[in-house]
């Protein structure tokens, strides 16, 4: 039920002191300060806030012998309250949202139905090293962290422009998580953002759970058999400050360490930070072998399946694919078991200490490898060719891209073996649709743009690492 502030400072007090749980929560705190014959409030959470500025703040109200224009709330904080982030609110739930998000509100007993709120929040964080998960060689090793605060301030320090904007919208009835759009005015599409904007308001949780997963959730209505993802995360500040440059739109959520990139489209995913911190001809060199490498990924094994089932299509030169020794399981049941075998081994590592992580990879690799040849469960053509695939797989970032084409790999396998080359032909013609009718939050882009539909300009700019543009004076 909604709370409104009384006109009476000790009614006030009743009514905050019984909803923030006084008394009941250790970490809440409820101080009463008097100074200068007036009587004041203070409601914080004690992890929250900087406890060094509210012990000078207390000190200095506390030698306050006189309180001009105690009845004037903005007079009183324009006076007496010198801090930085202080404002004034009238409407009791913004009071209580403002106090549950952190910073420290004040209720006095002369200011009647109003209360005033001061950001001394600082919440705790871990620092901005590199992400583990986007690693670069070259360039800056600052990434993101949980606090969106901080991460819009990384972007900042690169865009120093008043057009960066950042929109802050609050999701969640219940918990009321933090959700900040930011974007280039003038550069993004306006028609976009505020399609953007308002899908993100009409949006009716309780709470984003899992931060920005949870969010993508909601923006779209996911179709449980199109595996392709939605969305593009970076956990790096030049990544997202370049994409904004260049008339995007990124989403911050509080508690996330990354930035979810839009419009998005399946050419973005291959391109990588490294990519432009090299010469043009080296990014477009490493850019073209992750477009070749990571198609392999899907393509290798079923192609390679339908030609050794078919020995009369394969010519002389290509005779070294065949399978030369016995084989106790069917082929396709071996590249089968050890797709679910990597899987098995990543949740396996995933869960291991990371000082039995080496051995683990050691022994997991025996057992798959050498061990299951001699006792006849594989033969060494298919260790070969999928060990290449799981390796192949990291050559892009995007772990939702990497599952998406295992899929659709394991889609095509199955046709292949079911149906021959009409299997393949019709896999591949699977794979295709899949891709062209993923949904996604991209506006009017196709998620094969630039493909379709089709713009060579931007395919180029996708595919080659172009120079950086100068404008001449």
């Amino acid at each position: 039920m909604s709370q409104t502030f009384s006109e009476s400072y000790q009614k006030n007090i009743k009514t905050l002191d019984t909803l923030f749980g006084i008394g009941k929560n250790y970490d809440f705190i409820s101080r009463e300060q008097i100074f200068g014959g007036h009587s004041a409030h203070f409601y914080y959470i004690d992890s929250f806030v900087k406890s060094d500025v509210l012990e000078r703040l207390f000190i200095y109200l506390a030698q306050l012998e006189t309180v001009e224009n105690a009845q004037d709330a903005k007079q009183f904080a324009a006076r007496h309250l010198p801090y930085t982030e202080v404002s004034v609110v009238t409407d009791f739930d913004q009071f209580v949202y403002a106090v549950m998000s952190g910073t420290m509100g004040v209720i006095m007993d002369s200011l009647g139905a109003a209360g005033i709120i001061i950001d001394v929040r600082s919440y705790p964080t871990r620092g901005i090293q590199q992400s583990e998960n986007d690693r670069v060689l070259r360039g800056a090793h600052d990434s993101f962290v949980e606090t969106i605060k901080q991460n819009s301030t990384l972007i900042r320090r690169r865009i120093r422009d008043p057009r960066l904007t950042f929109e802050r919208i609050v999701v969640g009835e219940t918990a009321k998580n933090d959700v900040v759009v930011a974007y280039i005015d003038g550069k993004a599409d306006k028609e976009y953002v505020q399609t953007l904007l308002s899908k993100i308001k009409a949006i009716k949780v309780d709470a984003l759970t899992l931060g920005q997963q949870s969010l993508a959730e909601c923006l779209i209505k996911r179709r449980w058999y199109n595996p392709f993802p939605k969305f593009r995360y970076t956990e790096r500040p030049d990544s997202a400050a370049a994409h904004l440059l260049e008339g995007g739109v990124i989403i911050l959520c509080d508690t996330s360490p990354e930035a979810m990139i839009l419009p998005t489209c399946i050419f973005d995913f291959m391109q990588e930070t490294d990519d432009y911190y090299f010469p043009p001809l080296i990014g477009s060199y490493l850019r073209l072998l992750r477009y070749a490498v990571f198609l392999m990924t899907m393509l290798l094994t079923p192609t390679w399946y339908l030609l050794i089932t078919h020995p009369n299509w394969v010519p002389d030169w290509l005779n070294f694919i065949f399978v030369d020794s016995e084989c106790n399981l069917p082929i396709i049941v071996q590249l089968f078991i050890i797709e679910f075998a990597l899987d098995g081994l990543k949740l396996a590592s995933m869960n291991t200490p990371n000082s039995l992580n080496n051995t683990f990879g050691v022994v997991g690799g025996l057992i798959l490898g050498d061990f299951a040849v001699q006792i006849g469960w594989f033969v060494p053509e298919v260790i070969v060719y999928m060990a290449f695939v799981a390796i192949a797989n990291f050559s892009q970032s995007s772990y939702e891209l990497g599952y998406a084409f295992k899929l659709m790999r394991m889609l095509l396998l199955a046709t292949t073996a079911l149906f021959g080359l009409w299997g393949y032909i019709g896999g591949l013609v699977l794979n295709l649709t899949f891709a062209a009718t993923n949904k996604t939050v991209n506006g009017k882009r196709n998620y094969l743009y630039p493909l379709i539909p089709f713009n060579g300009k931007a395919l180029k700019r996708l595919v080659v690492r172009e120079k950086l543009k100068t404008k001449s004076n």
